[in-house]
This record gives structure tokens, sequence and C-alpha cells, in this order.
């Protein structure tokens, strides 16, 4: 089972994966990018939306809302993001104020949720996590609180050489306060851009047991299992990560019992 998706990200929309692939029942994940000058135009249909702006800065419109200038980073190694929030059977237009790239993550929606927004970086909450070579630093858009249906969305600053998502952890069933049912998607980018990571992929009942390299805009895709990961030395890596809850959302995780004893 093939989990890891790679994306050479050109102009326009590049799909990263559809709801439905993978296993991924409540996502729908791509990477846009323009010129400055471009438009591009989509309408969230029967799914809520949330896009993350990774560099440069845009101008998002629609009935009733108008965003003049959404972005602010050059890249994601350089600030906290802007996000857009946009609720089911919304239709927008997002016009490149400058050279920009943002993702799309895409939840099927069967309630109206918050009204058209710009999460700013001053809105995002960022933790510490770990400690030793597995500290990393978690910066949150949109949470439990956010009045979303599906999505706890946030990004992961990884310093050179060190392990994220450790403890192993997994979040695959509702049963809180112990664990929430999220499945989820992590984007890769590096600085400098030629780096790479490792991500694992792994069930108990060893049904999946899979190891990546990834590089610049790599897609990993989880909708279960335990999945730890880790940069090269030398390298920063950034990933953002989406998870979608059918019931749940929130940082609930279960240790894999092998390894809990490390935090």
């Amino acid at each position: 089972m093939n989990l890891l998706i790679k994306t050479d990200v050109r102009k326009g929309c590049n799909r990263v994966f559809e709801l439905g692939e993978y296993n991924m029942k409540l996502t729908a994940f791509s990477i846009v990018k323009l010129d400055a000058g471009e438009t591009y135009s989509g309408n969230t249909g029967e799914f809520e939306v949330a896009l993350v702006w990774l560099g440069g800065r845009a101008a998002v419109a629609g009935d009733g809302f108008s965003f003049p200038e959404v972005g602010e980073r050059k890249d994601v190694f350089s600030g906290k993001p802007h996000t857009v929030y946009l609720p089911r059977r919304t239709a927008y237009t997002i016009t490149a104020l400058t050279s920009t790239d943002f993702a799309c993550n895409a939840a099927p929606a069967s309630r109206d949720t918050a009204a058209p927004c710009v999460i700013t970086p001053e809105m995002t909450t960022t933790i510490t996590i770990g400690r030793d070579n597995f500290m990393r630093q978690a910066t949150i858009m949109i949470d439990e609180k956010f009045d979303s249906e599906h999505f706890y969305i946030g990004e992961g600053m990884i310093p050179s050489g060190n392990w994220s998502g450790y403890p192993p952890h997994r979040h695959d069933v509702d049963n809180p306060p112990e664990e929430i049912d999220m499945e989820e998607t992590y984007f890769y980018r590096f600085n400098p851009a030629n780096g790479f990571g490792i991500q694992k992929v792994y069930t108990p009942d060893g049904r999946i047991d899979e190891t990546y390299t990834v590089k610049n805009n790599d897609t990993v895709a989880i909708a279960e299992g335990y999945h730890p990961l880790c940069g090269a030395p030398g390298y920063d890596m950034y990933y953002l990560w989406t998870m979608s809850g059918r019931v749940n959302r929130g940082l609930i995780s279960h240790k894999d019992p092998e390894h809990a004893w490390v935090k």
C-alpha cells in the first residue's frame, strides 16, 4: 500500500488526491500555484475548504466577502501562515498579488459552518512539543473551537535532524479522552529545498508497515496507523498537517505502547 504521493507543483491547480483515494474518506488535497496577476476561481460545493497560504500574497473575494490581501510570508520558513476558511456552497475567486502558492484542503460538509474568514498569523497558536531530539514546534490555525465540521489544521516545524510525531502515535478510534478518530494529511517542504526526511506509517497488526523518503512537495495520506517522522541533519523540515475527524477533533492520540515510555 503506497501512501506517498509525489507532486510536480506547476502553475494552476495541482491535485494531489481526491476524496476516497488512499482510503481518505474525509479529505481531498491540492496545491495551487499562481503568478502575479493570475486568478483562480472555484466553488466549495458540498465541501468545507481551508486554504493555507504557503507563500506570497493574494486577494480572495466572493459573494458577500472580500479579503484584499491574504498572506505575508515569502515561504513556509519565513513566518506563520494566513488561512482562508470557506464553508460549503461558496463561490470564490483568488487573484495573485505576487507569485503565490497555497494548499487547498476540502472535506465533505453536511451542515453550515463558519462564515468565510481569514485566520491571520496573530490568531494562530504556537506550541512546543517533545524534548531532546524529538522537540518540534507546532502552529495551529484551526482547532476544535473553530466552527468547522471536520478540520483540525496546523503546521510542524522540525529542526535539523529532529523527530516529530514521536513517540509514535495514532488517532484511529473515537474513544475520548484516550483517542480521537481523525485521518491526516502531511505535506512537506525543506530548507534547503533538496532536503529529505523519513516518514513511517504502520498498524499494530502489520497490515500497514511503510517507510518513505519524503522530499519537497511530497504528501503522505494517513487514513490510519502510527506515523512518526524525522528530518535529515542539515535541513529544516516543514509539514502542513490536516486532520479531519468525522465526530470529534483535537490533539488527542494513542501512543504506541512499545515506545510510549520515551515521553
